[in-house]
């Protein structure tokens, strides 16, 4: 299939690679018509994303979902150009559940379907017009920091992804989210770890700042959560005062700050591209300390850092619509027996033809 007719009608996008069930409709051209996005909250008893439960809800919101942002955007399914569905990485049952709804209307109504890859979609991100001023022209620089994912990769094109670096370990989110839980913050504990910073003194504590100043872009985190977690070990269990929690959140945010924006710098060292732009994804990318860090990092190198909205840097819908416009545009259209995928490296893509 090559791009064209249907570019000229809207496209819908279907997310469900974890606990956030979204659909969102664009124009052909990126405008957001409707979008709509649910956080499910039925994990948060368990301390983390149950599968099993998150699959159901996927189920249980996806069709209603579906129907209110197509009649927000005033257009029947018939009126679709095409659709485009998460396919992975990520839950195979929330996987399954939305690139088989996606397929399901894609066959219904003729459309092509685009299986898309949840982490081309916050690459691709930073290129939705009117997003960045003056857009955002390959290649570019990006880091891409979620609960499940943390690397550095070369952006050279639809389907054309150099990984620079990666963790060794945890990812960024999850050690944000497991001290959290260490602090009794509940799930996710990301962001409840970034309102209680607020309240702290981030240079209370000398938290490790692991692979900081080290060749390369690799990342790790495992040693810095250990840490937190022996210094908060040493208060009995529920007795850790208020304003020593606050700074201990401070002072671990500091350091996770630091091992990104050092991690960056050694990229951007090292990074030719004619318009010098760092482009930061992912849910951590709503962190304003992580984005300080790496927009005085980026100052440094002479690069632009560019960082979506907040409710776009999070698991979203529109990025996953966007993704489809990106790759229908070259004729990169999916089978509709493609397979979900739990796992789906960028390198494993298919660029432009």
């Amino acid at each position: 299939m090559q791009g064209g007719y249907f570019l000229r009608r809207p496209i819908l996008g279907i997310e469900t690679s974890c606990d956030e069930t979204a659909a969102a409709v664009l124009s052909p051209d990126g405008a957001i018509l409707a979008e709509a996005l649910l956080s499910q909250r039925e994990h948060a008893a368990f301390g983390g994303v149950v599968p099993e439960i998150a699959a159901r809800a996927h189920l249980a919101h996806l069709p209603g979902m579906v129907a209110d942002v197509l009649a927000r955007a005033g257009l029947q399914p018939s009126e679709l150009g095409a659709v485009a569905a998460t396919s992975g990485p990520g839950l195979i049952g929330g996987l399954i559940v939305g690139s088989g709804f996606g397929k399901g209307m894609a066959m219904a109504h003729d459309l092509p379907f685009v299986a898309a890859n949840h982490l081309e979609a916050h690459a691709l991100t930073a290129r939705l017009p009117g997003l960045v001023e003056g857009g955002a022209p390959f290649p570019y620089l990006l880091l891409l920091v979620s609960g499940g994912h943390c690397q550095l990769v070369a952006v050279e094109g639809v389907g054309r992804y150099r990984q620079l670096g990666a963790t060794i370990d945890d990812a960024v989110g999850e050690a944000f989210d497991k001290v959290g839980k260490l602090m009794g913050l509940g799930w996710p504990g990301g962001p409840a770890l970034e309102r209680l910073a607020m309240q702290g003194d981030p240079a209370r504590y000398a938290l490790p700042r692991p692979m900081h100043g080290r060749p390369g872009c690799d990342f790790s985190f495992s040693g810095l959560k250990t840490a937190v977690a022996q210094l908060v070990g040493t208060f009995p269990a529920g007795a850790l005062p208020v304003q020593v929690a606050a700074d201990i959140a401070a002072s671990f945010q500091r350091a996770a700050a630091d091992c990104l924006a050092d991690r960056a710098d050694h990229a951007m060292r090292d990074f030719e591209a004619p318009e010098k732009l760092l482009v930061v994804s992912g849910g951590v990318a709503a962190n304003a300390t992580v984005r300080a860090a790496l927009g005085i990092a980026a100052a440094r190198r002479g690069f632009r850092l560019v960082a979506p909205p907040i409710r776009l840097c999070t698991d979203n819908a529109v990025m996953i619509a966007w993704t489809g416009i990106e790759r229908l545009r070259l004729g990169l259209a999916d089978e509709l027996d493609h397979a979900p995928r739990p796992r789906w490296p960028l390198r494993e893509l298919a660029g432009a033809p």
